[in-house]
């Protein structure tokens, strides 16, 4: 009979990103083998890198060593990634990088961390100890005298054998973590705006329906599209569209994404620029069907004739791909320095939002926490002279 875990798709897929879409093959299963220390040794050593894991009520917690699974009465100190998975949770993952020491004697296997990180068990026996400190660190809800546990070991095939490189993708998962934690967290001033506005604005193909659906994907866990993308010279989006987020838990997030059609160099070709104002203001509901002829007027039957403040743009995010915007043609930026000026005269935030930042190699071998201050790729748009002053965001 074949040996399966007991992780979930899902989880795999969480664990393979955050070791750089290494691949998991299981070699050991409490339930299953029911071995000691002696067999589990002769099992797993000489494997190359591991991944313990413990499988509790709600929880998953584990152990990445980046160096081979030890022998038998041996003490290892490795590079090593703690984490921690919630049941029917597929977006948190807090995630720890720490020396720590790897024991095995005759009952039982220790991860002990230089900061006093402890997971011990005895295979045999069925005890499992974790400290306070792993209880806290990786957001564990464990009870110390709880024996409904199994115990998994994994080879890691395609991992880099690189600490810094473990490292840099740690650190990339945390700053996530901790950004899309913030956001979940944001509250305007719900008694003038519940949900802020954020009004995407860019050329034909530069990403801002792609930019919505990774959006939600991130908020929800698993890929999402709701925004029809494609890559044809003229826009697919026909329609303006407010997009709300939900969270995982299906809580609705305190923002709303604005996609517009896309911009176009040619007259009577994409978005008008002539409906900006309008848009900016509030006068245009949701699928309002753009005209790239005729600008709407605002006292039209299918516009909104009194917009309240929760209705107008908040926030304007000018999206390039980043590959393309050192080629924007003049007319493209006259059209960006309209539409900028109009956002100016209405007193709204905005910001300079690039795409397609895989294809950078530049952005990609900074410190993910830094890549607002890449230089490279502010000088792109600030040399367009638009949008000046904003700041600057990634996707």
């Amino acid at each position: 009979m074949e040996v399966t875990t007991r992780l979930t798709w899902l989880q795999e897929q969480m664990l393979g990103k955050l070791l750089r879409n290494a691949s998991l093959t299981l070699l050991y299963k409490s339930s299953v083998h029911k071995l000691g220390t002696i067999d589990i040794t002769k099992m797993c050593s000489h494997q190359g890198s591991t991944m313990t894991v413990v499988h509790l009520k709600q929880n998953v917690v584990g152990v990445f060593m980046l160096e081979e699974f030890p022998i038998l009465h041996s003490k290892k100190s490795s590079i090593c990634v703690w984490f921690s998975l919630k049941e029917n949770n597929n977006t948190e993952m807090p995630a720890l990088f720490l020396n720590t020491q790897v024991e095995v004697n005759a009952t039982e296997l220790h991860f002990f961390s230089a900061d006093g990180l402890l997971l011990a068990m005895n295979l045999l026996d069925h005890k499992l100890h974790l400290n306070d400190a792993v209880v806290k660190k990786l957001e564990l809800n464990f009870k110390h005298d709880s024996g409904d546990w199994e115990c998994e070991i994994f080879r890691v095939d395609g991992i880099k054998n690189d600490p810094n490189s473990i490292k840099k993708i740690l650190s990339i998962t945390q700053h996530r973590r901790q950004f899309l934690s913030a956001l979940r967290a944001y509250r305007p001033n719900e008694n003038l705006v519940s949900e802020v506005r954020i009004l995407l604005v860019g050329p034909v193909g530069s990403g801002k329906s792609s930019f919505f659906n990774s959006v939600k994907s991130a908020f929800q866990g698993h890929l999402t599209r709701q925004a029809i993308v494609g890559s044809d010279e003229t826009s697919i989006t026909e329609k303006y569209r407010t997009y709300s987020i939900k969270d995982e838990d299906g809580k609705m997030l305190p923002f709303l994404l604005c996609d517009t059609m896309g911009l176009d160099e040619r007259e009577e070709a994409g978005l008008c620029i002539d409906d900006i104002p309008h848009i900016l203001k509030g006068y245009v509901p949701d699928r309002y069907q753009f005209n790239p002829c005729e600008p709407m007027k605002p006292g039209c039957l299918k516009s909104v004739t009194s917009p309240a403040l929760k209705d107008r743009i908040h926030c304007v995010a000018y999206v390039f791909n980043i590959n393309s915007v050192n080629t924007l043609s003049v007319k493209m930026v006259a059209k960006l320095k309209k539409i900028h000026k109009d956002v100016l005269d209405c007193g709204i935030g905005q910001v300079a939002l690039l795409t397609n930042v895989n294809n950078c190699d530049e952005v990609l071998d900074d410190s993910f926490s830094n890549m607002t201050e890449n230089t490279t790729s502010q000088s792109q748009v600030k040399s367009k002279e638009c949008p000046k002053h904003a700041k600057y965001s990634y996707s």
